[in-house]
């Protein structure tokens, strides 16, 4: 979805963020639109019909637009969930870990074991420091070779998948280690600065609540920002300060011209910040604002996406890779081989 939520690491992130491979945990839904969907639409019960190589299910689920997607230690902080760690199997500075998945306040003891490889290429985290396994071994925390209680030891891991011996197809790999709080808060806030970074470059989403035409293409727009940002975000749209607002599509890509986001779109003036009370859904931020513009663009209307840049955020150009020439060109989203020159 436009408004989904994405999260790495205890922190708001965009997809390009996350490596392939990655664990992740989705909340998803069938396509709401078939005829506009950004991605491939499946049949409904495409989830159980079985794959080419396995005599059980299919593995794609025709929910396939995500309100919020999380990798391992998101979705445990979220849940208030640890992994405890009972014991490690080392040969040659890899092997596997068996450990559960717990509450974080203490379980009812039925936590079933899971078996997860590790090697030398995965990171440990404590404090500020990032450990190999080598130097767990060095500190006797870890056997030189073979087994070893971990005394359920309380951590968050980073989950991956790569291809494991012994014909198992869903084993999972750990590919980090957080042994304590401090170097988690150290990753969720390196993530966030990330994520700042790239928002301010690429524009904070909305939705389009309303739009009060005026005369000679005058127009009060109404959009509630999008939800899952750093609470620094937020603080930069303030009442009276300049702003653009920009049609994209609902991929959140530029769209309606060949030129850039400030090239093409709306200027003009935040009127109004609201903060609706309570809890907002997920996907919104619960934040209004209402900005003023005297020549509103195609693509701002009531129901759809827009991104908004107050003028204290740097004005940068975005590649010509993230946006369409045409939000109604599907021939854009999903190309044919007529892409490729004929030499």
């Amino acid at each position: 979805m436009p408004y989904a939520i994405v999260r790495y690491h205890g922190a708001p992130a965009d997809l390009r963020d996350i490596p392939l491979g990655t664990v992740l945990h989705v909340r998803a839904f069938l396509p709401p639109d078939p005829k506009l969907s950004a991605v491939p639409v499946l049949p409904v019960d495409n989830k159980s019909r079985p794959a080419n190589y396995s005599g059980g299910g299919g593995i794609a689920p025709a929910e396939n637009h995500v309100l919020l997607l999380e990798d391992e230690p998101s979705h445990c902080q979220r849940e208030g969930l640890v992994w405890k760690l009972k014991e490690v199997d080392l040969k040659n500075l890899a092997g596997m870990i068996i450990a559960t998945r717990e509450p974080k306040q203490g379980g009812d003891g039925k936590a079933t074991e899971e078996k997860l490889t590790f090697d030398a290429a995965t990171r440990i985290w404590r404090g500020r420091e990032q450990l190999e396994i080598a130097d767990l071994i060095a500190e006797s925390a870890w056997p030189t070779e073979g087994k070893k209680s971990l005394g359920s030891q309380a951590v968050l891991l980073g989950i991956t998948w790569k291809p494991t011996p012994d014909g198992v197809f869903t084993r999972f790999h750990i590919s980090d280690i957080w042994l304590d709080d401090t170097s988690m808060q150290r990753a969720a806030k390196s993530q966030t600065e990330v994520h700042k970074a790239f928002i301010r470059s690429r524009w904070m989403p909305a939705w389009v609540d309303a739009v009060e035409y005026g005369k000679f293409g005058r127009a009060t727009v109404t959009a509630t920002l999008f939800g899952g940002m750093d609470a620094s975000l937020y603080a930069d749209f303030q009442k009276a300060s300049g702003a653009m607002m920009n049609a994209v599509e609902n991929t959140l890509k530029h769209t309606h011209g060949a030129y850039g986001p400030a090239h093409m779109c709306s200027r003009g003036s935040i009127l109004e910040v609201t903060k609706s009370p309570g809890t907002p859904p997920l996907g919104s931020s619960g934040i209004q604002i209402r900005f003023e513009t005297d020549l509103v663009i195609e693509g701002i209307r009531p129901g759809r996406t827009v991104r908004v840049r107050p003028t204290s955020w740097p004005q940068v150009q975005v590649p010509r890779e993230e946006y369409l020439n045409d939000g109604a060109n599907l021939e854009e989203r999903f190309p044919s081989p007529a892409i490729f020159p004929k030499y």
